[in-house]
């Protein structure tokens, strides 16, 4: 069995038991950007994964969803972010550069500029990893969609008058959670695997939410970043997956497929053994 792994701090509380032995994970780990998580585990490269909650829509008659675990907030996200050189409203058809490593978060760019902010930027796509900002900075742009640990490096930077994070901008809209990122499983693979997997997966979390004052430590090792910013990133997000997350998750997919961005369906699960 392959398990899938962002590299970014925000997953570390899922996976840090891991890491450390005190979970044994019955799987081969492979690290990537969600991006490359979502066409590993479309390919059949991968069993289980993380993968922007938008690849779910896209594949749902594919993939079963492990419930209660996701990456969301109720409120700010803190590492996805618009960072712009003018307020978002005055943006119509000025260049907005998207992060590659990113589809969730690109297309709630495109629904609150279509629907909240009512303009229609030109949209390139680019790297925007941590190593990327300083190439970044010298591309012509009014704005940029950064998320991640770049996103939160690139806030310490202070270099763009304004920052909108996408989290908050979705509560804001709907009064919602906003789920970026689930764990979902292809269907063909070994249910029973997966269960075991799933559960795992759940004990790990557990151990990672009780143990944040040390993760914050690493996170801060990790990134450069300032121990009590790491601190806050890591309690501000919520890793579950209740109604209200899961009712954030279908009006989020509601929207899209109003739009035509994604297929109107339903969601499916596979429960922890």
């Amino acid at each position: 069995m392959k398990l899938g792994r962002i590299p970014w701090i925000n997953c570390y509380p899922v996976y840090a038991a891991v890491d450390r032995g005190v979970v044994e994970m019955p799987a081969e780990l492979v690290t990537g950007t969600a991006s490359e998580l979502n066409d590993l585990l479309a390919a059949g490269e991968l069993d289980v994964s993380v993968i922007s909650a938008v690849e779910y829509a896209r594949r749902a008659s594919q993939y079963h969803l492990l419930s209660d675990l996701a990456i969301s907030c109720d409120g700010p996200v803190h590492s996805v972010a618009l960072f712009a050189k003018r307020p978002p409203m005055e943006l119509d058809q000025a260049t907005v550069l998207l992060s590659a490593s990113s589809r969730t978060s690109v297309l709630l760019l495109e629904l609150l500029c279509r629907h909240r902010w009512n303009v229609a930027p030109r949209f390139a796509t680019v790297r925007a990893e941590a190593g990327d900002l300083e190439a970044l900075a010298e591309l012509p742009h009014q704005a940029v969609l950064v998320i991640g640990d770049a996103a939160l490096m690139l806030e310490a930077r202070d270099t763009y008058p304004v920052r909108i994070d996408l989290g908050q901008a979705w509560h804001d809209w709907t009064g919602l959670p906003f789920v970026f990122a689930v764990w979902a499983a292809r269907r063909a693979s070994d249910q029973d695997r997966v269960r075991d997997i799933h559960q795992r997966l759940l004990d790990s979390r557990a151990w990672g939410m009780a143990h944040l004052d040390a993760l914050a430590d690493q996170a801060s090792d990790a990134t450069g970043l300032d121990l009590g910013v790491c601190r806050s990133y890591l309690s501000d997000l919520d890793y579950a997956l209740t109604y209200r997350h899961l009712a954030g998750l279908t009006d989020f997919f509601r929207r899209l497929a109003h739009d035509g961005l994604v297929p109107d369906g339903s969601l499916s699960f596979i429960t922890a053994a």
